[in-house]
């Protein structure tokens, strides 16, 4: 018993890790001006699929 609890423990630090590391990577980019980058390339994509761009 006392071992699932101790994966547990580690799972949520583990879990905690990863999210505040992806919300710091989200952060970083979007200070970059990749968020801009990104839509503007998803826009054209869809254009080019529709058959207008």
């Amino acid at each position: 018993m006392k071992g699932v609890i101790l994966i547990l423990k580690y799972r949520k630090i583990s879990q905690f890790i990863l999210l505040i590391t992806g919300v710091s990577m989200m952060s970083y980019g979007a200070v970059r001006g990749e968020a801009a980058v990104v839509l503007s390339k998803a826009i054209k994509l869809c254009l080019e699929c529709v058959g207008i761009g």
